[in-house]
C-alpha cells in the first residue's frame, strides 16, 4: 500500500513527466521513497548525496529517517513539518525523501545556468566587467564578493503563487535607514499575483505611487553598481531568474551618470555630465524650437538660412509640424527594429531604412532636408541614455513640447518646460524627491553624480538617504 504522502504527490503532479520515484525497501514492513523532478535537479547529486548512501539508511531499521540528517552529505537538509512545503522545495530541485510520516528536503539542485559575462546594455571601457545572471544565489554571490561585510542583510521573500519566485531584498544594516527598508517591504508586502518571471514586474509595483512615465526604481545588470548603491544607503532587489537588480530610491540623476563615472577623473568626466544633462534637453526640445522659430519667429533666424529654410520647403505640401511627426514616427519604427531585430543586422536594417526613408522622403517632396537634419540630431542625442525606460519618457515629452509649440511658439516651450519642472519635481522615489540633488538642493550627492569633485571630498553620505553612519571616508586630503 502506497504511502499518503507519495498518493497526494503523484496526484499533484500528475502529468509531469520529469516526476521521479523510487522506492526502496529497507524492510518488509518499512519503506522509503525518494522524489525528485529530473528536469531541476541532478541525477548525479541525487545519485551521490543520497543512492549511494543507502547503506546509511539499511543500518537504521529501528530508528527514524530523521535521524541521518546529519549523515547524508547534501548541501542543505531540512525536515518538513508541513505537507504544503513538499511543492516548493521539489520545485526548487530538492530530493523528498519519505518514510512514513516523516520528510525529509536534500537539496540537488541541477546548474541550469549560464556563467558569469559581460553586461550588454550597460557596457563599459573600465571597470568590472561582470554582470548579473538569471540564478539569484550567483547574483548575491557577485554582490557579496564585494561587500565581505556582517553587515551586509539579506531579507528573502517568495513572490507568486504558481512561479513561487525567491526575492532577497539587500540593504546594510548599519548606513540604510530602517523607513526606507519598511517602505520597500510594504509595497512588497502587497503584491499578491500568479507569477513573477522579471524584476521589471517587481519594479512597475514601486512606480505607482506616481503618475510619472520617468522611471523611478533603477534596473541594473552591473553588481559593482548596486555595491556602490548600498555603500550610499539605497537598497536592491535581486530577483530569481532576472539578470537585473532593482535599486531604491533612484534619482532623475542617476540615470544620467553611469557606473563607469566614478572609476574616472574628475576633471576628464566633468564635460561629459555636462553634455548628457544638455542632450537630455535637447532631444526634447529641438524639433519643436525648429517649429516655433519658422512658424512663429522667423525674425530671429538669419536672412539668408530662413530664405534657405524656405526654398527647401516651397515643395513640401505639409504643415511642419505634420512633416515632423512623420519623420518622428519613422524613426520611432526604426528605433523599434533595433531592439526586435537579431544583433548580426538589427543595426544594418535601421541604417538602410534610414538612408532610404530619408533620401526617397525629400526626393518625393514629402519632407525637406532640413527637417530630415533636425530629426536626426533629435535622436543622435538620444542615443546616450541607454535605459530604455528613460527614452521612453522623452519621447512623450517630446511630443508635449511639439504640440504646444505649434499652438502658442517660444510661449508654448515655455509652458512645456515648466509644466516638465513641476512634473518632475513633484515626482517621487520611495517617498523621496525624485529631482534630488537639484530640488532640494544637497551638496554631496551633487558632487557625486551631476558635478564630481576629488575623490577626497566624497567623504560624506548624503543625508537624503541616510542619517546614521555618515562618514564613509576617513583619510585626509594629501
Amino acid at each position: 500500500m502506497k504511502n499518503k504522502i507519495i498518493n497526494r504527490i503523484q496526484k499533484e503532479f500528475n502529468e509531469n513527466v520529469d516526476l521521479i520515484i523510487k522506492e526502496i525497501k529497507i524492510t518488509p514492513l518499512k519503506t522509503i521513497y525518494i522524489v525528485y523532478l529530473e528536469s531541476v535537479s541532478g541525477s548525479d547529486k541525487v545519485n551521490d548525496y543520497i543512492l549511494k548512501n543507502l547503506s546509511l539508511l539499511t543500518g537504521l531499521k529501528n530508528k527514524k529517517i530523521t535521524d541521518i540528517k546529519s549523515l547524508i552529505p547534501s548541501p542543505h537538509t531540512i525536515i518538513l513539518k508541513e505537507l504544503d512545503q513538499i511543492e516548493f522545495y521539489l520545485t526548487n530541485g530538492f530530493t523528498i525523501v519519505i518514510e512514513k510520516n516523516n520528510v525529509l528536503a536534500l537539496e540537488t539542485k541541477a546548474e541550469i545556468n549560464r556563467s558569469v559575462t559581460e553586461p550588454t546594455t550597460e557596457q563599459s571601457i573600465i571597470g568590472p566587467k561582470d554582470a548579473f545572471t538569471e540564478n539569484i544565489q550567483i547574483n548575491l554571490g557577485l554582490v557579496k564578493r564585494r561587500i565581505k561585510s556582517h553587515t551586509l542583510k539579506s531579507i528573502s521573500q517568495v513572490k507568486g503563487r504558481i512561479t513561487k519566485t525567491m526575492l532577497n531584498i539587500l540593504y546594510i544594516d548599519d548606513i540604510a535607514e530602517k523607513e526606507n527598508i519598511d517602505e520597500v517591504l510594504k509595497v512588497l508586502n502587497t503584491i499578491d499575483i500568479d507569477g513573477i518571471t522579471d524584476s521589471g514586474i517587481i519594479a512597475q509595483y514601486f512606480q505607482l505611487e506616481n503618475k510619472s512615465n520617468f522611471p523611478t526604481v533603477y534596473k541594473t545588470e552591473r553588481p559593482d553598481l548596486v555595491a556602490t548603491s548600498l555603500l550610499e544607503g539605497k537598497i536592491a532587489i535581486l530577483v530569481d531568474t532576472s539578470p537585473f537588480a532593482l535599486i531604491l530610491p533612484t534619482f532623475f540623476s542617476d540615470f544620467l551618470n553611469p557606473q563607469t563615472d566614478n572609476y574616472s577623473i574628475p576633471k576628464n568626466i566633468n564635460f561629459l555630465k555636462i553634455l548628457r544633462l544638455a542632450c537630455f534637453f535637447l532631444t526634447m526640445i529641438i524639433p519643436a524650437l525648429y517649429i516655433a522659430l519658422l512658424n512663429f519667429n522667423p525674425e530671429t533666424i538669419p536672412t539668408s538660412l530662413l530664405i534657405n529654410f524656405a526654398m527647401q520647403r516651397n515643395e513640401v505640401p505639409f504643415p511642419t509640424i505634420i512633416e515632423a511627426l512623420i519623420m518622428l514616427i519613422v524613426c520611432e519604427i526604426l528605433k523599434e527594429s533595433d531592439y526586435r531585430f537579431p544583433n548580426s543586422y538589427g543595426s544594418s536594417i535601421s541604417i538602410l531604412g534610414a538612408l532610404i526613408i530619408g533620401e526617397a522622403a525629400v526626393s518625393a517632396g514629402i519632407v525637406s532636408p532640413i527637417m530630415i537634419i533636425i530629426i536626426a540630431f533629435t535622436f543622435i542625442t538620444s542615443l546616450i541614455f541607454t535605459d530604455q525606460e528613460i527614452n521612453n519618457a522623452i519621447r512623450k515629452w517630446r511630443f508635449i513640447f511639439l504640440v504646444l509649440s505649434t499652438l502658442f511658439g517660444l510661449y508654448g516651450i515655455t509652458l512645456a518646460f515648466i509644466y516638465f519642472l513641476i512634473h518632475i519635481t513633484e515626482t517621487k522615489s520611495l517617498s523621496k524627491p525624485y529631482f534630488f540633488p537639484l530640488s532640494p538642493y544637497e551638496k554631496t550627492y551633487l558632487h557625486k553624480y551631476l558635478l564630481k569633485t576629488k575623490i577626497t571630498n566624497e567623504n560624506q553620505r548624503s543625508p537624503m538617504l541616510t542619517k546614521k553612519n555618515m562618514t564613509k571616508q576617513r583619510s585626509q586630503k594629501p
